[in-house]
């Protein structure tokens, strides 16, 4: 639902619900956090609430919303400044391993919420999908660069190595999760980066 601003900017009760609703999704899980608790401690009314998003849907999807266009712009200052394909995408690894070490981690917001959405026909469930596709595509893009042709398999594994460092860095030590993702990256990368590198047996 757009602003009620005249300026066309997010009004602060909006902005309120949203950050209050992210902070809570993330933490502690989308169904267990009824609307009640996310108006009290918003200190707005349900009026506000069902003004700005009239369901709780609505509210789960702006909260998708705003993590997608966060890693969108972690994603964008990895590979600005036009440095060669292979350090872009070490410099987006960089910043998942930082996530992931960052206090509060809790997983993929995107992974978390298709667990608690599982209905393919969900909206929820769609818009992770959606920007889990993205990250794919932009992936598989870095890494066709780095190939010079399709490099799809490779992209998927690197999502792959990706999801289970999100996945492990809340339930063991964060740092070594990071460390061991990075490793991981590099050796795709070495591997990508075609037959003049040793592979994994040749280690």
């Amino acid at each position: 639902m757009h602003s009620d601003t005249p300026a066309g900017r997010p009004s602060e009760a909006r902005s309120r619900l949203l950050g209050t609703a992210a902070r809570v999704f993330y933490t502690e899980g989308i169904h267990k956090v009824g609307v009640d608790r996310i108006v009290a401690e918003a200190q707005v009314t349900r009026a506000t609430l069902y003004r700005h998003f009239p369901s709780k849907e609505d509210l789960v999807l702006a909260y998708l919303g705003q993590a997608d266009r966060a890693i969108r712009s972690q994603a964008a200052q990895a590979v600005a400044g036009g440095q060669p394909a292979d350090e872009a995408l070490r410099a987006l690894s960089r910043s998942i391993a930082a996530g992931i070490q960052s206090p509060g981690f809790r997983g993929c917001a995107f992974l978390n919420a298709v667990a608690e959405y599982p209905d393919p026909a969900s909206p929820v469930h769609q818009a992770a999908l959606g920007h889990r596709q993205w990250f794919l595509d932009t992936v598989t893009a870095l890494l066709t660069r780095i190939r010079g042709t399709s490099a799809a398999p490779a992209a998927r594994h690197f999502v792959m190595i990706r999801d289970g460092a999100m996945a492990a860095g809340c339930l063991f030590d964060p740092a070594l999760i990071g460390e061991t993702f990075l490793h991981g990256v590099d050796r795709l990368l070495e591997i990508s980066a075609g037959p003049g590198h040793p592979g994994p047996a040749a280690r």
